[in-house]
């Protein structure tokens, strides 16, 4: 049925509204395939709509085969969007499709124009324009519309300019057609291919069949479910992971699967994976968490940060209807129920982890593929660091595998009164240590810490279950407190010229030369000041060009050994020892991990030495 012109109504917008739509169309959104998800999202909410009113009305219900239909019709320029759904009636078209023309558009609009992109959520979330994003690819939109339960249809039709038409219309059932006229410049939405892709990427969960026309044939362009909503003791262990590989493209199986619904005050329902081995792309090129965000099944964004930075490894969905999104969907207005919906997932994911963690091979292996990151939550978040504490695990001086703070805690000495680590770069080397020998001499357990975060977490949690957290480069003093168990072999030399010499000799490198008896088998070993940062955070700070900030490290000799004894007797002898003094640093810095001063002075000195020159 064609309108005649009698038959046509106009209504005018306002004479402010090519601003506005330009507003709407330029401002709100970033990408332009938006379009194709509001006039789906709409499609969708139609149909569910129909659906619900079946309930009470079985007239009303929807045929079968329901779907959303979209025709690309490339001779023509035109895109059709179709469902089956409620429909609107003549006075509904008008109101909903109107919304821009009610009073406060400028105001709106102006609020809009002035406003800065984080307020926008707040201003144009009560407003319904996510319809005229359909103009950012179209010169003109038709709308025809047919009430379910009514007879006639209707037609509304803009350029997105100064008026809009309502014109009586034709169509066979219930429910919406939205023809878009294609712009020159977007002439790839009327390619099927591109159509799906889109689709795919933002409604592939809708339950609600979205078929794309190609060929002359309608071909499937959803998956259709919405494995979140099912309840659990319907899914298989398979189902779980084929949408776990379909969802983050990984190849292995999860570790763990969280699967629930939050009921109550905050609704939304939750599938979450934690992978079963490392991302092929490092977590450090980006610390954001990619968990999806969905409202009602439709994709909304992976940018929510539903996770904290310490768990972004988790994959998944989080799906809700509680959410106040802005018109464009792409940012979140920052509301109490965004802020419930993360703390409820957080602190899930950390009761699973604590459930995992009562069985140590199986968390041993998700130790291994994100425990660094993990550590990352006890220097940056105050809120979990206690919770995050017991679930940290680490190589040891004294057990083999791996162990927790409890543990070590339960095996400590009688009077041992710290928790003592190493950091350093690699758990063997650190074992065989000169920093360790005299924490193993008296049975002291150190735990032995190789990931960059360790360097700096330590001093955000100092303490464990009232236990400080000291680096055993810092922890000389307590060992005085702590005879070994045997004297140390070996006669102590009188070193008392040689700390002289070598202090005068090192000068400014060091910031103290003095004997120690926590070395058995090395002659040196570096510490650093009860205060400040421990070895390996200055190991770092030099790296980052930042030595500025460490002060130089405290130069401890052993007495017993026999290299020390022979230097001793020559500086009391007088005699010159400024080469082995810088010789002596350079092990010591060695030892540790580290490089000497001046590798090429280093070279000689070591091939004086052994020419025995």
């Amino acid at each position: 049925m064609t309108a005649t012109d009698s038959q046509i109504e106009r209504h005018g917008f306002g004479a402010e509204v090519g601003r506005l739509l330009d507003l709407v169309v330029h401002s709100l959104y970033s990408e332009r395939e938006i379009f194709l998800r509001e006039l789906v999202a709409n499609a969708a909410d139609a149909t569910d709509r129909r659906r619900f009113e079946s309930l009470t009305h079985p007239a009303l219900a929807l045929p079968e085969g329901a779907a959303i239909r979209i025709r690309p019709h490339k001779p023509g320029r035109m895109l059709a969007i179709s469902d089956s759904g409620i429909g609107m009636t003549r006075e509904e078209l008008v109101d909903h499709l109107g919304t821009i023309a009610r009073s406060g558009t400028r105001a709106f609009g102006q609020k809009l124009a002035e406003a800065k992109p984080e307020d926008r959520p707040s201003l144009i979330g009560q407003f319904g324009v996510g319809f005229y994003s359909a103009f950012m690819v179209a010169d003109r939109v038709e709308v025809t519309s047919r009430k379910a339960g009514a007879e006639e249809a209707w037609t509304w039709a803009s350029d997105g300019g100064g008026e809009f038409t309502i014109a009586p219309a034709s169509r066979d059932e219930a429910g919406t057609d939205v023809v878009l006229h294609i712009k020159s410049d977007a002439e790839e939405y009327l390619e099927p291919i591109r159509i799906e892709t889109v689709v795919r990427k933002w409604a592939d969960h809708v339950t609600i069949p979205i078929t794309i026309e190609r060929d002359g044939k309608d071909v499937a362009a959803n998956e259709g479910t919405a494995l979140w909503r099912k309840p659990r003791s319907e899914i298989s262990e398979q189902a779980y992971n084929e949408f776990y590989r379909h969802l983050g493209h990984l190849f292995d199986t999860p570790w763990a699967t969280l699967h629930w619904r939050a009921e109550g005050a905050l609704e939304f329902a939750a599938l979450l994976f934690v992978p079963g081995s490392r991302p092929f792309e490092p977590l450090d090129n980006d610390r954001t968490s990619k968990v999806r965000l969905h409202v009602r099944r439709m994709f909304i964004t992976d940018g929510a940060e539903l996770l904290p930075p310490w768990l972004r490894f988790v994959q998944g969905v989080v799906d809700t209807e509680d959410l106040p999104l802005n018109v464009s969907r792409e940012m979140l207005q920052s509301t109490p129920v965004l802020a419930r919906i993360r703390r409820a997932v957080t602190n899930r994911v950390l009761t699973e982890l604590k459930n995992k963690a009562k069985e140590p091979e199986e968390y041993a292996k998700f130790w291994e593929n994100f425990g660094a990151v993990l550590k990352e939550g006890v220097w940056e978040d105050n809120d979990h660091r206690k919770d995050l504490a017991p679930l940290l695990r680490f190589r040891s001086s004294a057990v083999e595998g791996l162990t927790s703070l409890p543990d070590y805690i339960s095996r400590m000495k009688e009077g041992q009164e710290a928790i003592y680590v190493l950091a350093g770069d690699n758990p063997d080397s650190l074992s065989r240590s000169a920093q360790v020998e005299g924490f193993r001499a008296r049975g002291i357990e150190v735990l032995l810490l190789t990931d960059p975060i360790d360097a700096f977490w330590p001093e955000r949690m100092d303490e464990f279950d009232g236990k400080p957290i000291r680096s055993v480069t810092q922890g000389a003093a307590d060992l005085s407190k702590l005879a070994p168990p045997e004297a140390p072999p070996g006669e102590a030399a009188d070193v008392t010229a040689l700390l002289t010499a070598l202090k005068a000799a090192l000068a400014d490198a060091v910031t103290e030369v003095r004997a120690t008896d926590r070395l058995v088998d090395s002659a040196v070993v570096l510490a650093a000041g009860t205060s400040g940062p421990d070895l390996q955070m200055q190991r770092l700070l030099r790296r980052a060009g930042r030595a500025s900030y460490a002060a130089p490290p405290v130069l401890e000799i052993n007495p017993r050994h026999r290299l020390v004894a022979t230097l001793a007797a020559k500086a009391s002898a007088g005699e010159d020892v400024a080469e082995a003094a810088g010789l002596l640093l350079d092990l010591a810095r060695i030892q540790d991990g580290d490089l000497p001063r001046d590798p090429a002075t280093f070279a000689r000195r070591v091939e004086a030495a052994l020419s025995g020159s």
